[in-house]
């Protein structure tokens, strides 16, 4: 019997359980609009500043750590709940806070379900998509990750005249998607993956049923069960998946230490270094926001088609370029710098961006998913950390030359992709496990 998918089903849940990925973007895009607010509110300098912003990603390390244990014995679903939760009372607690110590501690517990989120939503996502379809699902995820970020830049920039407090306004207003992806995560089903895992096939036969036909339930079980028995163990450091988990780590690493999210969190510091106004800071966040989605867009229909590889050689090696531009640009002072921070960023968002979180969700044997997932998400959220903890410190001291340190980063990251990285696309997430482990 031919295979057939039920594709709008496939799109309802992945959409929902994206939107961990829209409320990543919130809680990754509202710093930017509230820093010179927050400058102001509480007396930051450069290390204050830097810590803001970076203690997001100490709680994403959190976050993961926790999203693994939880969406190995209880599910990924039960994760995803969890995060919606975390997401809906720290902004809550964020957009009240009296002081720097008690803002910065709840935006750490942001970060926890950021972690989560970052880790479970594409997880899932993989879990649940036919092959064919995997990338352009995967990828819809960061499509919410990139959404978020631009509503919350034009919502940070229609507040920015409500007085000094606005920027209780631009956490606060975080409780409605929050609360928006609690309710949708209710009605998702579990990943048949983890069903198989945890002894349940009848299960996830039944849910495999709604996203294809009996013949595609019928030979994914066979396959998945298959995996799981071949698997060898569930240690991330087995030497037969070390080199899957190593290279997944190091693409994650270099997903963010190639600089382009100093761009998304300190446009308004970038801006302000050539003399542009804060409203024109603020309004540049929402052009780079637009930017974002529209390629974003552009990676989805691209993913799938010209594959993984070609995207990230792309990304790394436009992105290297485009540094040595954006250093020029800024030493002369020159407004014309915009052009080329939205080229950058275009060239991530249709590269970088997504199709790290696709290859990170799909390289992994099944059986150590979980926990090389964790991982190697973990790593990515020390490198955020790294990075925007330490841009205000390098910017207040190289000035813009700081973008030669990203634009060295980009060219190691090219060697690495060309010589590691190996296609993934149209393969099922088993078969992708036979050529990782040799089966």
């Amino acid at each position: 019997m031919k295979q057939t998918y039920n594709s709008s089903y496939i799109l309802g849940i992945s959409f929902i359980s994206a939107l961990g990925g829209y409320l990543f973007g919130f809680d990754f895009a509202v710093i930017s609009g509230a820093l010179p607010f927050l400058q102001q509110q509480f007396g930051l300098d450069a290390y204050w500043e830097g810590f803001a912003t970076g203690s997001l990603a100490l709680g994403a390390i959190i976050g993961c750590l926790v999203a693994g244990k939880i969406a190995d014995k209880y599910g990924r679903r039960w994760g995803l709940l969890v995060a919606s939760a975390i997401f809906g009372v720290s902004s809550l607690a964020m957009a009240l806070a009296p002081g720097r110590d008690f803002f910065i501690g709840f935006r750490l517990v942001a970060g926890i379900g950021v972690g989560m989120a970052s880790m479970l939503s594409p997880m899932y996502i993989a879990e649940v998509s036919p092959a064919h379809l995997r990338g352009r699902m995967v990828a819809i995820n960061q499509l919410t990750v990139v959404t978020g970020i631009l509503v919350t830049n034009l919502v940070n920039y229609t507040l920015r005249n409500n007085g000094p407090d606005a920027w209780r306004w631009m956490f606060g207003l975080g409780v409605i998607p929050s609360v928006l992806f609690f309710v949708g995560a209710l009605w998702l089903p579990e990943s048949p993956r983890w069903l198989v895992k945890a002894g349940r096939s009848k299960e996830a036969g039944v849910i495999l049923e709604r996203i294809g036909n009996a013949s595609f339930a019928r030979e994914s079980l066979v396959t998945i069960e298959r995996s799981n028995q071949l698997s060898t163990g569930g240690v991330a450091f087995n030497k037969a998946v070390l080199p899957a988990v190593v290279t997944g780590v190091i693409l994650a690493i270099f997903q963010q230490l190639c600089g382009i999210n100093v761009v998304f969190n300190y446009t308004p510091r970038i801006f302000h270094s050539i003399g542009v106004s804060q409203d024109g800071q603020l309004l540049q966040t929402v052009f780079i926001g637009g930017v974002n989605l529209v390629f974003t867009l552009l990676a989805m229909l691209l993913v799938d088609k010209l594959g993984r590889k070609p995207l990230m050689l792309a990304g790394a090696g436009g992105l290297a370029i485009l540094y040595i531009v954006v250093v020029r640009m800024l030493a002369a002072g020159s407004a014309d710098v915009s052009w080329f921070l939205l080229a950058a960023i275009g060239t991530y968002a249709m590269s970088l961006a997504p199709v790290t979180w696709v290859l990170i969700s799909e390289i992994f044997p099944n059986k150590i998913r979980s926990a090389a997932t964790s991982i190697a998400v973990l790593s990515l959220w020390a490198a955020y950390f790294i990075l925007v903890f330490t841009f205000p410190i390098l910017f207040d001291r190289l000035k813009d030359s700081t973008f030669y340190i990203y634009a060295g980063i980009c060219l190691l990251g090219f060697v690495f992709i060309w010589r590691n990285v190996k296609e993934t696309k149209g393969k099922t997430l088993e078969e992708l496990e036979d050529v990782i482990v040799g089966h």
